[in-house]
């Protein structure tokens, strides 16, 4: 479905993101674009959040910003996260079909159809992601996981072949602990970064700057056709 797109004011603070319809669904979406982007990045959010979550769209921006497009969408329908359909959020397979057809499209979020792929996910959105990649295969050059839930990807794990990096907080001790076991199943290119005293959503002083710094590292080292 086509989607009549908000223009974007760039200024040297901001990337302001275009409103857009996404997949053969219209999901609601935010693209941030800057100019001649080098990479896309596409964001698989966590159950019971959306496009708008602040702390991805803060990821979002700061990738922008150092010149990668990148999609934030929602992968539910409203029906689909109402509470007598709330199997649909915790359905990997599901989850990871909807972001799918979002990479299927991306041709029409930056100009160069050769654009390398990445992917950013949280909560049982990290999940999706690495079974989207598993799926893709090549099409796919890099995965951030943030507080995610990679455990959930099951067998797509050894699959992945895009270098994944998984961020945790230290106190996040049970997911800490889901990471450490999914990692074991990688056979990819991968780390695993745990950000000291800071827990599941990363409110603490400092976190999410850290995070943020993580990403971008491991995107421009991946994604970019000049690797660092």
């Amino acid at each position: 479905m086509e989607a009549t797109m908000v223009r974007s004011v760039l200024d040297d603070r901001h990337i302001r993101p275009d409103e857009l319809l996404v997949g053969p669904l219209g999901l609601p979406g935010l693209l941030y674009r800057p100019k001649d982007p080098f990479a896309l990045v596409i964001f698989a959010h966590g159950s019971g959040s959306s496009r708008h979550s602040v702390r991805n769209r803060q990821v979002a921006e700061a990738l922008a910003r150092q010149g990668m497009a990148t999609l934030l969408f929602d992968l539910l329908r409203p029906e689909e996260e109402a509470a007598n359909a709330r199997a649909k959020v915790f359905d990997i397979g599901f989850l990871a079909q909807r972001l799918e057809e979002a990479i299927g499209e991306a041709d029409r979020f930056v100009d160069d159809p050769a654009t390398p792929v990445g992917l950013f996910g949280a909560s049982t959105g990290a999940a999706a992601a690495l079974v989207a990649g598993a799926s893709l295969g090549s099409k796919i050059a890099a995965i951030v996981c943030r507080g995610g839930r990679p455990d959930l990807a099951g067998a797509a794990l050894p699959k992945v072949t895009a270098p994944t990096l998984l961020i945790v907080g230290g106190e996040d001790r049970d997911v800490l602990d889901l990471n450490r076991q999914a990692q074991r199943r990688l056979r990819n290119l991968n780390a695993l970064e745990v950000i000291p005293g800071a827990s599941h959503l990363f409110p603490e002083a400092g976190a999410m700057e850290r995070v943020v710094a993580l990403t971008l590292d491991w995107f421009e080292r991946y994604l970019s056709k000049n690797p660092v």
